[in-house]
């Protein structure tokens, strides 16, 4: 176990290091952990275990069942159907990358020089996964229900929402008050599509005069744009 105030990654250390977890709402025991978490597989030797993948795996899981459990405590009403699209707008690529981003783990992050190049902090792949790998880093920091207890604060907000997300034209909405206000149209960008063909997940984004408003997902890209107005609106209240 590394002790605290010994250096971890260079963006970590000190002041940097404080700010993370004061964002994070955790403070780690263990920064080996929230190194470990932050060293994408870019910035590694060849041939070494990446533990970073390792503890992604790790939050990934974490993540599926707290955000499970949170969902079901919340609405015990919805049956599992409406529960299992809610968890995976919840944890879909672009909404985990917006989390990183809002937390600021993209300049935390130590990367490789091709990566770093690239523009590897604002990659929503990267971004996300380096979110599960921290959330799997509190993990084995602390256990399941103080993991758990952060992650509800990452995400009040869209959880809170998961009952109306489905109730209105989000879309509309969304459009008539960005057209009174500045009198632009809302902007809707895929940034995302993964799983099997028989399951496809959406991931969108919309942009209203070149500043990111939400990300949504859904099965379907016409249900992540809704999903993300819905965001959009019920963060702008």
């Amino acid at each position: 176990m590394k002790p605290r105030g010994q250096g971890v990654a260079p963006d970590v250390d000190g002041a940097g290091g404080a700010e993370l977890e004061i964002a994070l709402g955790y403070r780690f025991t263990d920064l080996s952990l929230l190194e470990a978490a932050l060293a994408h597989s870019s910035s590694l030797p060849r041939g070494i275990v990446r533990s970073s993948e390792q503890l992604e795996f790790l939050g990934d899981a974490v993540l599926d069942l707290a955000i499970a459990d949170l969902l079901l405590s919340a609405f015990p009403e919805q049956p599992e159907g409406v529960l299992s699209k809610c968890r995976a707008r919840i944890v879909c690529t672009a909404s985990l990358a917006a989390k990183a981003r809002q937390l600021g783990i993209g300049g935390a992050l130590r990367l490789g020089r091709g990566e770093e190049r690239s523009g590897g902090r604002d990659k929503d792949s990267i971004l996300a996964a380096a979110y599960e790998s921290v959330i799997g880093a509190i993990y084995r920091d602390a256990g399941f229900f103080r993991t758990k207890a952060v992650i509800r604060r990452h995400f009040r907000v869209e959880i809170s929402a998961t009952d109306v997300l489905e109730t209105r034209d989000w879309k509309t909405l969304l459009q008539e008050r960005t057209q009174a206000r500045y009198r632009v149209l809302p902007e809707y960008r895929l940034v995302a599509e993964d799983g099997p063909a028989h399951a496809r997940r959406f991931c969108c984004e919309v942009w209203v005069g070149g500043e990111l408003l939400a990300a949504g997902a859904g099965t379907s890209k016409r249900e992540a744009e809704q999903d993300a107005a819905a965001r959009a609106l019920l963060e702008d209240r």
